[in-house]
């Protein structure tokens, strides 16, 4: 992917209505004919669609103005000026729009499906001709409506990319090799730090039904939270994924506090971040003095998350890949399982909300009285 994108600002305008027509009926042998003035067509709108084949926001931010067809005027003999075009415009999967000024959120794409279409600005309506303005007291109307203007807004549009799992660690520890080994991305690899540069998405097949989509984004230094790196302007693309993977550098000098920095800078950029269900891998486990280290750090992340699951691993080595493989189809299932579980239950309580019952209706239990409709 030669550009990657994630933000872009645009500027947005619906058609204006074209004007109203002032025309007569002249024809031999009809000396008044009366008005024939037809209206003006209507603005073309501005809608936003989704495109899956669309990646990033690249074309759209050198663009940037988007502007709808005007109508077209009335004309003789009550013709109605032609619609203007609308202006569509595709979004790929995960684009919020907002006002640039104040930055108000107006519509997130998450779930829209290719054949829905958003329409943000209506186009203006077109005038009316001078035949709706006669009259038995004005037979001869020389008045005609002018078009109504188009919108115009100016708006921030933000990508964040639609994930399943996200990797989160620092440069050069080993997430896009990762990526490599367990899906079809291929995002470059070398043995120095910063090699990834935009987040990169991979496709892990779970089976035949679900498929697992891994985020990898450029490394997190410390700081990142306040602006150091690339890391945080790329956090964003991992706020939607339902689970985080932690990858740790057993071999690093500082693999012992490595966790607790991550946690930290993912919570200055965002505490939901940190709310999302995780699993820790210590990398590098090949590398001599590096298992020592994967074990200290499983045994201080068990003090404070006794639920968090710590697996070491080694990838260059395809050392137990196949258990992070496991642990991460487990999240995947596990997290799937409680979002059916949470919109069964909000289904079934909204179904009891809207029963209505009768305040004068009589409570009856089992072996109550018998009423005076029973038979004898």
């Amino acid at each position: 992917m030669k550009q990657f994108a994630d933000e872009a600002i645009i500027e947005v305008t619906s058609g204006k209505g074209g004007n109203g027509c002032v025309s007569f009926r002249r024809e031999k042998y009809i000396p008044m004919g009366g008005p024939n003035g037809g209206d003006g067509g209507r603005g073309g709108d501005v809608v936003f669609c989704v495109k899956r084949n669309v990646k990033t926001l690249a074309n759209i931010r050198f663009k940037r103005f988007f502007k709808a067809q005007n109508g077209g005027d009335g004309m003789g003999w009550n013709k109605y000026g032609k619609d203007g075009e609308d202006v569509v415009i595709a979004l790929p999967p995960g684009t919020s729009i907002r006002d640039a000024e104040t930055k108000e959120l107006i519509k997130e794409f998450t779930t829209e499906s290719e054949d829905e279409r958003f329409v943000f600005l209506k186009g203006g309506n077109g005038g009316w001709g001078n035949v709706h303005f006669k009259s038995s007291t004005n037979q001869a109307p020389r008045t005609a409506n002018k078009g109504q203007p188009g919108e115009y807004r100016k708006l921030l549009l933000e990508l964040s990319i639609m994930a399943d799992i996200g990797l989160v660690g620092f440069p050069n520890a080993g997430k896009s090799s990762l990526l490599d080994a367990f899906t079809n991305a291929r995002p470059k690899i070398a043995p120095y730090p910063f090699t990834t540069k935009i987040p990169n998405l991979g496709v892990l097949r779970a089976d035949d039904e679900n498929d697992v989509i891994i985020a990898d984004i450029p490394g997190i230094i410390e700081g990142a939270s306040d602006g150091a790196g690339l890391g945080i302007r790329f956090l964003k693309h991992i706020s939607r994924t339902q689970g985080l993977l932690f990858m740790i550098d057993a071999s690093d000098e500082n693999c012992l506090s490595a966790y607790k920095t991550l946690c930290s800078e993912l919570e200055g950029f965002s505490k939901d971040l940190l709310s999302k269900p995780r699993i820790v891998l210590c990398n590098k486990i090949d590398i001599e003095g590096a298992g020592e280290n994967a074990e200290k750090i499983a045994l201080e992340i068990k003090k404070s998350e006794p639920g968090t699951k710590v697996l070491p691993v080694s990838v260059a080595a395809h050392i137990g890949m196949n258990d992070v493989r496991l642990a991460i189809l487990e999240l995947f299932n596990k997290v799937n399982a409680d979002v059916k579980k949470e919109a069964l239950q909000k289904k079934s309580s909204s179904f009891l909300d809207s029963r209505s019952v009768d305040e004068f209706m009589e409570e009856q239990t089992p072996g109550s009285e018998k009423s005076e409709f029973d038979s004898e």
